[in-house]
């Protein structure tokens, strides 16, 4: 099992060795030629639902070892068990996600989750600032990979790599927000919502022309000035920025603009973004079959997704009723499309849903 940090701060250290392995990046893990000998067995299905967040014991990250790590190198020797299994095509994917949906088949399953552990990896180490031990947080995202596997539907027409991308990070987010010292879900109410919102209402604030000193933060969150504080000193995790187009032309309004920006992410976030974006699209293709009328979907089509949004106004005259009405359609609409989204993809990582400025 992953070793546990020294204190709830999550200041572990790890073997010095492990900072030395030439294959950190999961890309270049990815891109490595497979050996020859045959992989460990790796039982990683479990039942859909809760269960399914439970720890698998017998994924490489978790299970005892069957022969010693090299120079006690746990991390170097994970590493090299996950280089074993090789990666899938996307049509291989999709018929093994197929078959395991239609028959349940645990072989497909095992294909599916192994030739995803490099992608947990690579998104494990895009939190190892926030967590030095990166082995916790590969299994907080092998446990998050499981539960993506429960809910994917391959008829949706996502890939499933992308799709477990949004429940590996949840999982690794979750176990952060568990275990920083400062943020304990079960100190304070106020912790979850610090996590994801302090970023984002420095930004707005600074936007208003408005110093985002901690006490104008904490009168803004309606927190205590101290737990801003306190959050501000301990918290600096990356945040999934959508700036991909909600259209897959490449025109509309970016994502960002329509779920949320919290926080730009830096240049090795690219890829994921990007794939975190199929989804989010997806979701919204579908939230779009369930408009009701005319008057909504010219709402989603000219304002909600559009890149040149349309006022209020002119909608208001254009069907008769005030610059109000609309806006309490529009933020009907919003509040659907949010329970939507939630539903869909769940409630670890809030969605933020903003209109487009009159």
């Amino acid at each position: 099992m992953a070793t546990t940090p020294d204190d709830s701060s999550g200041q572990s250290t790890i073997d010095e060795s492990a900072s030395q392995v030439e294959i950190l990046d999961a890309d270049a893990l990815a891109d490595e030629p497979l050996p020859e000998d045959e992989a460990e067995p790796v039982d990683a299905v479990r039942p859909p639902g809760p269960s399914a967040r439970q720890p698998a014991p017998l994924l490489p990250a978790m299970r005892p070892s069957s022969r010693p790590a090299r120079s006690g190198d746990l991390l170097g020797y994970y590493l090299a068990e996950v280089r074993r299994y090789p990666l899938l095509d996307p049509e291989e994917e999709k018929e093994l996600a197929i078959q395991y949906q239609d028959t349940g088949d645990p072989e497909a399953a095992q294909r599916l989750v192994t030739s995803n552990l490099r992608l947990v990896v690579k998104l494990a180490y895009q939190y190892h600032r926030q967590w030095a031990n990166v082995l916790d947080l590969i299994q907080e995202g092998n446990v998050g990979l499981v539960e993506a596997l429960s809910r994917y539907d391959p008829y949706r027409g996502i890939r499933f790599s992308s799709y477990a991308q949004y429940w590996i990070r949840a999982m690794i987010l979750r176990f952060l927000m568990d275990n920083y010292r400062m943020v304990r879900l079960g100190s304070t109410r106020h912790g979850r919502k610090l996590f994801f919102q302090l970023q984002k209402e420095r930004d707005h604030l600074i936007k208003q022309g408005i110093h985002p000193s901690t006490l104008a933060l904490s009168k803004a969150l309606n927190v205590p000035e101290q737990e801003v504080i306190n959050v501000d000193q301990h918290l600096s995790a990356p945040a999934m920025s959508l700036d991909a187009p909600t259209s897959a032309s490449g025109e509309g309004r970016p994502l960002n603009e329509v779920v949320g920006n919290d926080k730009a992410v830096n240049p090795e976030q690219d890829v994921a973004r990007n794939e975190l974006g199929e989804v989010f699209r997806a979701q919204l293709k579908t939230f779009e079959t369930t408009l009701r009328d005319e008057r909504e979907r010219t709402i989603w089509h000219e304002r909600l997704t559009a890149s040149e949004p349309v006022s209020l106004t002119s909608l208001g005259k254009r069907y008769g009723v005030s610059k109000e009405r609309i806006r309490q359609v529009e933020a009907r609409m919003k509040r659907r499309l949010r329970d939507h989204l939630t539903r869909e993809l769940g409630d670890e990582i809030p969605i933020y849903l903003e209109a487009p400025s009159d």
